[in-house]
């Protein structure tokens, strides 16, 4: 079996088990032009326009188009930074992309500038993304965008291997370079929010989140949502208001430590 039919079963999986409305979204940084992978869409030269990178990403994810974006291709600057496709201006540094029109002061705009995540400038050209269980290039990161329940499942499963929650730092601007570069760089997992542009231009739902995780932990968190499934956490779920419902015998014996009334108290899964 080759890495890539290994990627597509991933995808295939977790489109099962989690019951997402778009495809899970693999996404790779390009090095040079000669990695855009054969078939891919660009949006200047094949549609005739630009296009922000939400939008290449609702195509691939909704549609399943694979879409490769240069700088060229581009309409919204903050990938063009966070994506490190070109050195970022004093003008951007200095906080003016936030201030007046976000910001009560340009020093507080300067101070998203500061914590904006960045790949390293000329290293990359651009970023292509494609449905994960289609995927004909190995992706940098997966991107899920999901409602809070399945977050919820994407969280469970990630958690199985440490038990650690997802440290990240999150904002209401840029969402594609908040959910990518974070992994890229600490090769950790990062929950982000659809920004602005995402919900205005690429329609993210005002339900949905954003999950994204390095390849390589792809395995880990299918493991987990396997062995969640054996303890009855499994999507479709069904809703129903029961009080005193079962508890795991752990949580009935910290309970008892803390001094609550468990009296009663049956376990379960």
């Amino acid at each position: 079996m080759t890495q890539l039919s290994v990627f597509r079963e991933y995808g295939e999986e977790f489109e099962r088990r989690l019951r997402l409305r778009t495809f899970p979204l693999a996404v790779k940084l390009l090095e040079k032009e000669a990695d855009i992978p054969e078939g891919a869409k660009r949006p200047k030269k094949d549609f005739g326009y630009h296009m922000f990178a939400c939008q290449g990403f609702a195509m691939s994810r909704r549609d399943g188009t694979v879409v490769a974006q240069l700088k060229e291709d581009m309409w919204c600057f903050e990938p063009v930074v966070g994506f490190g496709l070109a050195e970022p201006p004093a003008y951007f540094l200095e906080g003016h992309n936030r201030f007046p029109q976000d910001v009560e002061t340009l020093e507080a705009g300067s101070h998203f500038a500061e914590e904006f995540p960045r790949l390293e400038p000329g290293k990359y050209i651009g970023i292509v993304s494609a449905p994960l269980s289609k995927v004909t290039f190995e992706p940098d990161v997966v991107v899920f965008y999901c409602d809070t329940l399945q977050l919820n499942m994407l969280l469970l499963g990630r958690e199985y291997k440490d038990g650690r929650g997802v440290k990240c730092n999150i904002s209401n601007h840029a969402a594609c370079v908040f959910a990518i570069v974070p992994p890229m760089q600490n090769g950790k997992c990062q929950v982000a929010v659809p920004c602005r542009g995402d919900h205005y231009r690429a329609m993210a739902g005002n339900d949905q989140m954003i999950f994204s995780t390095p390849k390589d932990k792809l395995a880990d968190i299918l493991l987990g949502l396997r062995h969640a499934e054996e303890y009855g956490w499994k999507l479709p779920m069904n809703y129903f208001v029961e009080h005193e419902t079962e508890l795991p015998e752990s949580y009935i014996k910290l309970g008892k430590m803390l001094g609550m009334d468990m009296e009663g108290a049956r376990a379960g899964k």
